[in-house]
């Protein structure tokens, strides 16, 4: 049986609390992080919409966002839920399965997606669906677009760069686009609507990822 989804708190478990605080410290002390757009985010709810370099990409992401509400994440049931200590923890950090076969989603998956952003939460999503190891973006899912549509709520690409190889004290730019909003004209049919959202985030993100390189400062 899948856990349950509870409505996301304005303030998130202390475990949540005390693990994002561990791991903004750990990263810190490892790599230098800059995070630039900040100032972008939209009121809660909305999907953050991010390339995919490596699995551990949301430690580089999660703990430089606002503390609150909780941010979601999705992993695969066959190997993230496979053991019952495995479930326990990631249900805490707010962790759900969701397991896609021969192009079908999970339905379960995708009903706690629109459970999170009704209850005013926030999802991250890696909408290449693999990692991409490198500038190029992959071909995007259009998951991403359907759920921003149907949900009603914005995306916010950020592109993470220098992540593809854990060299220590290298810098990793975090970049923070403008929010897309999902309001095409409403006589599109749905899946040019779609295909337009998608669009749009990879156009964001490939565009971050490329642009010229400036010499952040680091977070404090």
């Amino acid at each position: 049986m899948d856990p349950l989804v509870h409505p996301a708190p304005a303030k998130p478990p202390r475990f949540y609390r005390w693990l994002v605080v561990f791991v903004r410290v750990l990263v810190r002390l490892f790599w230098r992080v800059s995070v630039v757009g900040l100032e972008n985010l939209p009121q809660p709810p909305y999907i953050i919409a991010a390339n995919h370099q490596a699995w551990y990409d949301p430690a580089f992401i999660i703990p430089f966002f606002p503390p609150a509400p909780m941010i979601y994440t999705m992993a695969k049931r066959e190997t993230v839920f496979n053991r019952a200590w495995k479930r326990a923890f990631v249900t805490r950090i707010g962790v759900f399965p969701i397991s896609p076969s021969r192009g079908e989603l999970d339905e379960a998956g995708v009903r706690t997606v629109y459970q999170i952003l009704a209850r005013g939460g926030v999802v991250l999503m890696f909408p290449e669906g693999r990692y991409s190891r490198g500038r190029a973006i992959r071909e995007l899912k259009t998951g991403i677009g359907y759920f921003a549509l149907q949900a009603g709520v914005p995306v916010v690409p950020v592109a993470v760069r220098g992540s593809g190889s854990l060299v220590p004290f290298r810098r990793i730019e975090v970049s923070i686009g403008a929010p897309i909003l999902p309001d095409p004209p409403a006589w599109w049919a749905l899946s040019r609507r779609v295909a337009t959202v998608v669009q749009r985030v990879g156009d964001a993100l490939t565009t971050a990822l490329q642009r010229r390189r400036r010499p952040p400062s680091d977070t404090s």
